[in-house]
């Protein structure tokens, strides 16, 4: 009897998750990427057209744009619109450089009442730290090898 109750429970257990488990359409969800992704694309395509027309170099342009998206992601992130956005368009959000500046600029937020110190300085890359570490880390152990490449040639 023991063992029919076991497998019965577990059975309700099972069901319980199913029923409690979110279900994701894959396709929906690439779509809402795709246009979030696209979107912020585009902005930035408009962004370096405009700087074009200003007559700047290509790579002021660039600097431009990219500097005039972060930005925008920052503000959007501390009024609480990209956070939003972010959970609707998923990686199409946070893949850009936007969603970089997102990942710096929502811990700082979160944390202020903690003090600038402990609150902002320690929080500010909890997400964005190892990115930039493994950065950085992958760039200096990479130009070591090319060094000594260059050396034992």
């Amino acid at each position: 009897m023991d063992k029919i109750e076991r497998l019965k429970h577990e059975k309700q257990y099972e069901q319980y998750v199913k029923q409690k488990t979110p279900r994701h359409n894959v396709w929906v969800n690439m779509v809402k990427a795709f246009l979030t992704g696209g979107a912020i694309c585009c902005l930035g395509q408009v962004i370096y057209h405009y700087c074009e027309l200003q007559s700047l170099p290509k790579d002021e342009c660039g600097s431009w744009t990219s500097m005039i998206l972060v930005l925008l992601s920052i503000l959007l992130t501390g009024v609480g619109i990209y956070p939003r956005l972010a959970k609707w368009g998923g990686a199409g959000a946070l893949v850009p450089i936007t969603g970089f500046a997102n990942s710096v600029a929502a811990p700082s937020i979160e944390y202020k009442k903690e003090g600038q110190v402990f609150g902002i300085g320690c929080k500010i890359f909890t997400i964005a730290g190892p990115v930039i570490l493994y950065g950085i880390f992958t760039s200096w152990t990479l130009g070591l090898l090319y060094w000594l490449w260059t050396l034992v040639r």
